[in-house]
């Protein structure tokens, strides 16, 4: 097996002292022009790559960042790490990958447990409890910046980017009203998360502005499963008074909505309309298939991350609030 080049094979080549060649990577102003370019073509000839734990040591830079996520599984987080990997690597840092199971208490273990000095900087979705943030204040006032993206505290002074959950919302049910439904229920998330109370704000001035009436039953807050979004809609079927249409807050939950209609005999679009938030892949898989707001999640991963890199070459740098646009796709679950 092939072992990694280091600086002393650079300066062996070379046949200059490694104090030299460490300088000339470093491009300390020591070194002149002429010894830093040939030590720079002799590492590119002999494809040497740092060891960022031994320069961490002098720079007090590890080269990583830890990410922490509610899931995995599920498409749009996949699509934020896959963003925030593009990023990362070419800026030649690391990835370390928490999952907390959308559990606070995971989540509090996980932050107590990271070993901060080995870490440049953490990228967060927060848990589903919205009062836990003082853990993650924490480790800014420590020194080590955050960026959170997607699930964001409204508590914490920080970079954040996020998708238009207001207007997408917004959007979501106007395409319902233009579609002629009239009486139409949201199944959202956990009551705490700041994304929640966008969608449903978005939800209910959609509402007023076409002066359709608010029916606080048709209002439903459970998790993000598509078990969740099925028992929800099991809920809005047994009341006296059903809706024509729902606004669920992601796709996994509009899809669980959807069989437990298609399973009530109920015909999708015809009878009851749906539309989700996300544009989950399988969104276009079930029968009928379903209208949506497609999220950003790739480019949210990658602007969150270059953000953090900002944070972490400039210390004082001014924090940005970046919200990105959805973009309404209309499908046959919406159509009457």
């Amino acid at each position: 097996m092939s072992r990694f080049i280091t600086i002393k094979d650079i300066a062996r080549k070379l046949d200059i002292s490694v104090s030299t060649v460490s300088r000339a990577l470093r491009d300390t102003y020591d070194v002149n022009r002429e010894t830093r370019e040939k030590v720079l073509a002799m590492a590119n000839a002999l494809n040497y790559r740092p060891n960022f734990n031994a320069t961490g040591l002098v720079n007090r830079s590890s080269h990583n960042l830890a990410v922490i996520l509610p899931f995995v599984t599920n498409y749009y987080f996949s699509a934020v790490i896959t963003g925030i990997q593009e990023v990362a690597y070419q800026q030649d840092y690391n990835i370390i990958l928490h999952i907390t199971n959308d559990s606070p208490e995971r989540e509090r273990a996980i932050i107590k447990n990271l070993a901060a000095s080995n870490l440049d900087g953490l990228l967060v979705a927060i848990s589903s409890d919205a009062d836990a943030c003082a853990h993650f204040q924490q480790v800014i006032d420590s020194g080590v910046p955050i960026v959170f993206f997607d699930r964001v505290p409204d508590a914490i002074k920080t970079s954040k980017v996020m998708q238009d959950d207001y207007n997408g919302a917004f959007d979501a049910v106007e395409h319902l009203i233009g579609r002629g439904y009239q009486k139409i229920a949201h199944i959202g998330g956990p009551q705490g998360l700041g994304f929640t109370r966008k969608r449903k704000k978005g939800f209910l001035d959609a509402l007023a502005k076409h002066g359709l009436p608010v029916n606080e039953e048709w209002i439903i807050h459970s998790g993000f499963s598509r078990e969740d979004g099925e028992a929800d809609a099991l809920k809005l079927l047994k009341q006296k008074k059903r809706p024509d249409a729902i606004f669920a807050a992601n796709d996994r939950k509009a899809i669980g909505a959807l069989m437990a209609l298609k399973k009530s005999g109920i015909k999708i679009g015809a009878q009851m309309g749906i539309i989700g938030f996300t544009n989950d892949p399988a969104s276009t898989i079930v029968s009928p298939t379903l209208s949506t707001i497609a999220e950003p999640a790739f480019e949210i991963g990658k602007r969150s991350c270059e953000l953090l890199l900002k944070h972490i070459s400039k210390r004082n740098f001014i924090p940005e609030e970046v919200i990105l646009p959805g973009t309404l796709i209309e499908r046959e679950s919406t159509l009457r």
